[in-house]
């Protein structure tokens, strides 16, 4: 049956709903915390340590759905990914000893939201669309943003009215539900449907050849492989683009909160601001995912990264300056900038190594990238530990955004292939004939 529109938009509106849940469950760890150690007495950092142990959890399985993905589809991934995560969640409440939050909300919570979150979207949502590619995943991962602002709030809400087990539990019957079922609409790509990427009709024989978007045909036509792809420079830069970018995001993300209230500023401006970074990616995803379609996927990374960096300058100067401005600076351009990377993080590595086994290629970059977004936090904290001051390991963030840009940069998916607003710089068939 022929749908009215293009079932890539059925797609990016599943894509949307597991983000906006799958992500938003791992994130809910941090409301769990707080009543999990007034009920156990244990150290903090061994109860947070599940929550890192999941990090790394996904960061190990990162490879592995990738390759699931190629040989069985998104399918069999998201509902893996929905079997790990409802899982967890609704066996965390059986919880008595460390290692039991370890095993539930670390490594089967963390190894679900691989498949539910950016990196399990990432390896088919790219292929349904090319001249909106952008804009699509830039639709699609603002669900992030709009869970954080529904589902977190009524979370905290059952805490405080019942308490964290009855959360979990009912965090745990929503992924199922809602995830479950509609995740069995999605396809790995337009032509299993008999579709063509962005809906386009097949061409007919006596029209014109369309002008490609391909700018190096010799690499294009390679059938890269997991193997062949390690044996290229391009591959080890876009995986310190990723390492560094995610370093970025996460060396900011964990410590900001603790940071504001250190200099002085209120609990409320920090959760404030923390909030409004989450806020501020919604419309930030869409419009750079949308300007990546228009200018290239290395604008826009760079774009991120320049959100991040005046982000961590900002953290700086509030230091020797506290003021509401950079407070203000600070969550406008990590939310509306930095947060944009994530529209073209699965553009960027699939303009480079399209096809069949694009997601072991890209499973692997994430686990590298993933590692950046470990080391981040943790190398931030250690530097406070030694130092007792945050600014070298913000002034090492600040750096850090630069090599991303750079380095995504110098990877160049544009020389092999050119994103829909630069098409009028290739030549037709024709052109290219004469």
């Amino acid at each position: 049956m022929r749908l009215p529109f293009y079932y890539g938009w059925v797609i990016v509106a599943v894509t949307f709903v597991t983000m906006a849940i799958g992500v938003n469950a791992r994130t809910a760890f941090s409301l769990f915390y707080p009543p999990i150690l007034a009920e156990f007495g244990w150290d903090r950092g061994v109860t947070a340590g599940a929550f890192s142990f999941g990090f790394v959890a996904s960061g190990i399985v990162s490879p592995l759905i990738g390759r699931l993905m190629d040989r069985t589809g998104p399918r069999a991934v998201m509902e893996l990914g929905v079997a790990l995560m409802a899982g967890g969640l609704l066996l965390a409440p059986l919880t008595s000893q460390p290692w039991h939050l370890y095993l539930t909300i670390g490594v089967m919570v963390g190894a679900g939201s691989v498949c539910l979150g950016y990196s399990g979207q990432s390896l088919f949502l790219p292929n349904w669309f090319i001249r909106r590619r952008g804009l699509a995943i830039g639709i699609a991962f603002a669900g992030v943003g709009i869970g954080s602002m529904t589902l977190l709030p009524w979370v905290q809400h059952m805490i405080a009215q019942t308490n964290w087990r009855t959360a979990c539990t009912a965090m745990g019957i929503v992924v199922l539900v809602v995830l479950a079922p509609i995740n069995l609409l999605l396809r790995k790509k337009p032509e299993e449907m008999g579709l063509r990427p962005d809906g386009d009709a097949a061409p007919l024989a006596s029209a014109a050849k369309p002008v490609s978007n391909i700018v190096d045909a010799a690499w294009a036509g390679i059938d890269w492989t997991l193997s062949r792809a390690l044996r290229t420079t391009r591959f080890w830069w876009l995986a310190l683009g990723y390492f560094f970018g995610l370093y970025v995001w996460y060396a900011v993300q964990v410590h900001q909160t603790k940071y504001l209230l250190e200099i002085g500023f209120s609990s409320s401006v920090a959760v404030w601001a923390l909030g409004a970074v989450s806020l501020l990616g919604i419309p930030g995803q869409i419009a750079l995912g949308h300007l990546s379609d228009r200018l290239g996927r290395e604008a826009v990374w760079g774009l991120g990264c320049l959100g991040f960096a005046i982000c961590f300058a900002a953290l700086i100067a509030l230091k020797a300056s506290p003021s509401l401005l950079l407070i203000y600076v600070m969550v406008a351009t990590q939310g509306a900038l930095g947060y944009g990377l994530t529209s073209v993080m699965g553009a960027v590595a699939l303009e480079i190594f399209q096809g069949a086994h694009f997601g072991s290629i890209f499973g692997t970059l994430m686990l590298i990238g993933l590692c950046g977004g470990a080391a981040g936090p943790w190398v931030t904290g250690v530097l406070y530990d030694v130092t007792g001051s945050y600014t070298p390991g913000f002034a090492i963030a600040f750096a850090g955004a630069f090599v991303s840009a750079a380095a995504i940069w110098i990877a160049a998916p544009r020389r092999v292939r050119v994103v829909a607003g630069q098409l009028h710089r290739l030549k037709t068939p024709a052109e290219a004939a004469a």
